[in-house]
């Protein structure tokens, strides 16, 4: 967990500042994602790309809920 003094500069950071950050961390990670048998490193990202996809749908399902029914059943469809 964040203390309140990261978390508060984060929200303080622009969206490109922000962006930056997330680079630069995927950058650092990268080698280390990649080592390891290619067994290994296949599952690691098949778990990354589960992960993110879960994490995507449920965005969806929270922005759903924000729409009108008949615009809501595009966007949950839009997806599959």
């Amino acid at each position: 967990m964040l203390s309140r003094e990261a978390l508060e500069a984060y929200r303080r950071m622009t969206f490109s500042e922000r962006l930056i950050l997330t680079i630069q961390a995927t950058r650092e990670a990268q080698p280390y994602l990649s080592m390891g048998p290619p067994e290994v490193v296949r599952r690691r990202f098949e778990a990354i790309n589960r992960e993110n996809a879960a994490r995507n749908a449920a965005i969806i399902a929270g922005l759903a809920k924000a729409y009108p029914p008949e615009l809501r059943k595009l966007l949950i469809d839009d997806q599959h």
